[in-house]
């Protein structure tokens, strides 16, 4: 029987660069899964600070009944060391998860410093949103191993993980990276080519623009734009997407078309041009969003608790669901 973390077809210990919000969840994901992380950070004593935290995080995870995997706390602390030296971080690991900031200059300094300690065999994944793999990773001394990885945040709570290849990304590459997604109970999806924004914030992005259009417009106020989310879409999203939707509102998908297509065609023809995000309507909405969630660090601290934490107890909701499938 296979190791827990081990077995023939992923990857058995974990470097993770960048000890931020998303570097620790990585490393959170990764313990609960039994794979052994090494977290590294440029800045002296940031991983060790960062393992601190994630020991609080843990220990909060455990006691709201939140935690993920089925090793207790202090196993999968002890899988999480801080590295002060980068070449001592990657020797001989099989995974690499990059979590710098979203900066082109930085990451190619760093890949270049990666370049001669990767082994031939090392996945280097990047965990950006918005740089194409092309430019990330074509010059890298071994591109057929390289591909982004992109979480939705939080990730310890959202399971999304977007797999970008670039032209040279490897299939052998890609399909490691896609089985340890699901041995970290993530939901890898594959995009074929690369993709400006990718998928998520494609979709992401198509509906911030309706939705300042709709206040900008004088349509709706911000408080009610969002409401068309939290009380009407987003439930209905959490468990069936758009293109499934369509398929159960008629008589299959087909249906759907033929029977709605001149209406979807006469309201995105509407649409209007790429609003310019300034203005106006940027001093409504953001005077909406503070009422609501005033802009210091203690109010949006609070605020993303309380998200996290629904998000917690949606994520226990959907995870019966998929153990009801399996």
């Amino acid at each position: 029987m296979a190791e827990q973390g081990k077995d023939s077809t992923t990857t058995t210990t974990v470097a993770i660069i960048g000890s931020g919000l998303i570097g620790r969840s990585w490393a959170m994901l990764f313990a609960a899964a039994g794979f052994p992380v090494r977290l590294y950070d440029s800045l002296p004593g940031v991983a060790e600070k960062a393992l601190q935290d994630i020991r609080e995080n843990l220990k909060s995870l455990a006691a709201s009944g939140s935690l993920r995997g089925s090793l207790p706390v202090d196993s999968q602390l002890s899988l999480i060391q801080a590295v002060a030296d980068l070449s001592e971080a990657v020797s001989g690991v099989d995974y690499v998860q990059e979590c710098i900031p979203e900066d082109l200059s930085m990451k190619e300094e760093l890949y270049r410093q990666l370049d001669p300690l990767l082994g031939p065999r090392t996945v280097l994944a990047s965990s950006t949103s918005c740089l194409l793999p092309s430019a990330l990773f074509a010059q890298r001394r071994y591109p057929a191993n390289c591909l982004v990885c992109h979480p939705v945040n939080p990730p310890y709570f959202v399971r999304l993980v977007e797999l970008v290849p670039h032209a040279g990304t490897g299939g052998a590459a890609l399909s490691r990276a896609h089985r340890l997604m699901r041995r970290l109970g993530q939901a890898p999806v594959t995009l074929r080519r690369e993709i400006p924004g990718f998928a998520l914030n494609r979709v992401q992005y198509a509906i911030i623009a309706e939705a300042w259009r709709l206040v900008r417009d004088g349509v709706m106020s911000p408080e009610d734009v969002d409401l068309v989310m939290t009380e009407g879409l987003g439930p209905r999203y959490a468990f069936v997407g758009p293109l499934e939707t369509m398929h159960l509102n008629a008589e299959g998908f087909k249906s759907y078309c033929e029977r709605y297509e001149a209406g979807m065609t006469s309201i995105m023809s509407a649409f209007g041009p790429l609003p310019n995000f300034a203005g106006e309507a940027l001093d409504t909405i953001d005077q909406a969003m503070c009422a609501r969630t005033p802009a210091n660090q203690e109010s949006l601290s609070a605020r993303r608790k309380w998200r996290d934490e629904r998000l917690t107890e949606l994520a226990k909701m959907k995870s019966a669901q998929h153990a009801e499938k399996s």
